[in-house]
């Protein structure tokens, strides 16, 4: 009695007893997405208002420029390169003021950031979206009369129409070049303050001399929004090549 207990125990406890479980295949289908699938409608009703108002802000007109704003109409310098540079002191410049009691001595950014021309006629907000599709901020360093060596060397060596502003004057001739900041020589007495994005400031784009500035100043100011403002507070955007970096 007592083994036929036991042995029915045993039968109970192992019926019990979980298998170990293996994935032994695979299986998968393509499920097609085409005009044939119907939009849930409730959803529809939900997205659409937002959609609308999406499409209406980005196709807001801001401005207006009588000629195409490109990166390519010329050598070391561009009508589109020369207003972004421009723009990104104009609107980052009292922000740092405020933030430091100092102004920027220049603004530099690069050949590679601007991703897109504006085309003559009204400007929108789409505009602006193509031309920084970046989250890139805009920040302030304290560059030493070193580093600002570094930055004219890299510009001559790369030979790129890179975004400066018009506070810098650069001309090359031959093995030498001319600079003025502000229309006066480098001083090798003083540190200088250049506004740039937080991308190349992190040496993006080889740019290793904006790395490790003696200050970094953060404006909390991404360029995009500088590009909007900065259009919206102008009826006709203008810009043209004056020469701020060329070679004879």
């Amino acid at each position: 009695m007592k083994k036929l207990l036991f042995f029915s125990c045993l039968l109970i406890f192992l019926s019990c007893k979980q298998e170990k479980k293996s994935l032994v295949k695979i299986t998968a289908k393509t499920i097609g997405v085409d005009s044939t699938l119907q939009s849930n409608k409730e959803i529809e009703n939900v997205v659409a208002p937002f959609r609308e108002k999406m499409i209406a802000s980005i196709n807001t007109v801001i401005s207006y420029t009588d000629k195409d704003l490109v990166r390519t109409d010329g050598e070391l310098e561009s009508s589109l390169g020369n207003l972004m540079a421009d723009l990104s002191y104009e609107r980052g410049n009292p922000v740092f003021n405020k933030l430091s009691g100092k102004n920027i001595d220049f603004a530099m950014f690069n050949y590679g950031g601007i991703r897109a021309g504006i085309p003559a006629g009204k400007v929108t907000n789409k505009h602006a979206f193509e031309l920084m599709p970046f989250e890139n901020s805009l920040v302030v360093v304290e560059l030493t009369p070193e580093k600002i060596n570094e930055l004219i060397n890299y510009l001559i060596v790369n030979k790129k129409a890179h975004p400066l502003s018009k506070h810098i004057k650069l001309i090359i001739n031959n093995d030498s070049y001319e600079l003025l900041i502000n229309n006066k020589p480098l001083d090798d007495t003083r540190n200088y303050y250049v506004i740039t994005s937080d991308y190349l400031q992190s040496g993006g784009d080889k740019m290793d001399f904006f790395k490790n500035p003696v200050n970094l100043f953060k404006l909390d100011y991404k360029v995009r929004t500088a590009i909007i403002d900065y259009f919206k507070s102008k009826d006709t955007l203008t810009s043209n090549l004056d020469g701020r970096f060329k070679k004879m």
